[in-house]
């Protein structure tokens, strides 16, 4: 496959994460933490760290707000939850798995 070919694809299917996020604000960034061990705030990390290595102008807010489709603070205020005591006991279990594989 050529190489042009393959950005281009790439870069359709991680518009169509990034709207499929934007479509389903009850999925929790927690739980997407629990689950797939990233969020929308890792999502606008990743973002904000190819600009640089592209030499682009784009800070962690203007990759987040690409990435809600909003400013951070507007998605909170309407759609984040409080973590359930269950919810963070679960990512502190993740996050205590992935330190122990990060050994191996």
């Amino acid at each position: 496959m050529d190489k042009s070919v393959k950005t281009e694809l790439e870069a359709a299917a991680f518009r169509r994460l990034i709207a499929h996020l934007q479509n389903h604000t009850e999925v929790q960034n927690i739980d997407l933490m629990i689950q797939a061990g990233f969020c929308r705030n890792c999502l606008a990390k990743w973002l904000a760290a190819s600009a640089i290595e592209q030499d682009v102008t784009l800070d962690y807010e203007d990759a987040r707000e690409l990435v809600y489709g909003m400013t951070y603070s507007e998605w909170k205020d309407k759609y984040q939850l409080k973590a359930t005591p269950e919810q963070l006991a679960a990512y502190e279990q993740r996050q205590k798995n992935k330190s122990d594989t990060d050994s191996i």
